[in-house]
């Protein structure tokens, strides 16, 4: 069975609105894009997104809605982070969590991605990517562009095209292409991305905040990830 993204997706963000606040809140927000999958329009399904959390944000404190989307995120394999959550249980260091993501990243970009010395560690040292930079008990991250468009948006030097070719989500992508904007709430789903990756590991909560985004002109997206250590 082919996977839809945008059938997915909403199937997520459902189950987390009903959980919250009921079904007929569910059905108030996700109204009109019961229809929707990865073939329709791709203006149809922006427009309608943008309805969708726009309806979120009035029913629900802005808080919860933020929330909400960090549920809908894809998340990074637990089974990849179990050698940090077991170091962290052990010894509770935080420095050397950072330290293990940043070799985890590391051999990713240079193994999977194939990517230079210079260019990976320049990645690293900007706080691209899974370990972000460690800022007190504040992780911050910049999000890698997307995987299979990492070697051209390094090669781009047009700031705008680079922008289109970012995000991890196809949603996103082309909302920048065609100069559509989304409410900055949709990019909790990208953070919550790395609330799993940092809950996983400590076995606690921790909230996110979302500081720029393609979506509002930004260069780049970056999320704070604040711990409760």
């Amino acid at each position: 069975m082919t996977h839809d993204f945008e059938r997915a997706w909403q199937d997520k963000l459902g189950r987390s609105i009903e959980a919250q606040a009921g079904a007929e809140v569910r059905a108030l927000i996700l109204a009109g894009g019961e229809q929707l999958s990865d073939p329709s329009p791709r203006l149809q399904v922006i427009e309608w997104s943008e309805g969708a959390i726009s309806r979120l944000e009035q029913c629900l404190p802005l808080q919860t809605a933020q929330d909400l989307l960090t549920q809908c995120a894809c998340h990074y394999p637990h089974e990849a982070l179990q050698p940090m959550k077991e170091a962290f249980r052990q010894r509770g260091d935080i420095l050397e969590i950072h330290e293990m993501l940043r070799a985890h990243f590391r051999d990713f970009l240079s193994v999977e991605l194939r990517l230079e010395p210079d260019e990976i560690e320049s990645l690293l040292g900007q706080g691209w990517g899974l370990a972000g930079l460690l800022e007190g008990n504040t992780i911050v991250a910049k999000k890698i562009p997307k995987s299979g468009n990492l070697h051209e948006y390094l090669n781009e030097d047009d700031p705008q095209r680079r922008r289109e070719m970012y995000c991890h989500c196809p949603r996103v992508r082309e909302a920048v292409v065609m100069g559509k904007s989304l409410p900055m709430t949709y990019c909790y789903c990208g953070a919550g991305f790395y609330r799993d990756i940092w809950e996983t590991i400590l076995d606690k909560a921790v909230q996110v905040e979302v500081r720029s985004s393609v979506l509002h002109g930004d260069d780049v997206c970056t999320i704070a990830i604040h711990l409760p250590v």
